[in-house]
């Protein structure tokens, strides 16, 4: 029997290969536990479609984050905060704090567990603020903490 392996199998192949195996391991375990379709011609050719199409949305995607990346490294965000007597912050700036002052001021959403700060931002001044986008894209903007 053909089957075209939809997932990884351990010491058989990998996804997208086509396998002779025998009738009873295709039917029994690799069909029936959904780790392979029988390999008719309709199949392989959904396959190929299917993978193409993924291909095609990756694609998309990484342009729209490089674009992203494109538009935070011109962008200048200023969050104020409080100021203690030593001119130091009452507490620190956090990811939620420059996730949400990105949405307000200038409409971006990023998830505050993409936005990566090197050490608590704990005094008024500019910093850099680095993002991960995803399929290994960084992004890169100023940050200028003021005092209130």
């Amino acid at each position: 029997m053909k089957v075209l392996l939809i997932k990884d199998v351990k010491s058989l192949g990998k996804a997208g290969e086509i396998k002779e195996v025998k009738d009873g391991y295709g039917q029994n375990f690799l069909i029936a536990k959904g780790f392979a379709k029988r390999a008719t011609d309709e199949v392989i050719e959904a396959w190929k479609k299917e993978q193409e199409e993924k291909a095609r949305r990756e694609a998309e995607e990484i342009e729209r984050l490089k674009a992203l990346e494109k538009r935070l490294a011109e962008v200048k965000l200023v969050i104020t905060h409080k100021l203690g007597a030593n001119g130091a912050l009452y507490g620190a700036v956090t990811k939620e704090e420059i996730a949400e002052a990105l949405k307000k001021q200038e409409g971006i959403e990023i998830d505050k567990k993409a936005i990566e700060i090197d050490k608590p931002i704990k005094t008024a001044g500019n910093f850099t603020i680095s993002a991960k986008l995803g399929h290994g894209i960084h992004a890169k903007f100023d940050l200028e903490v003021a005092g209130a």
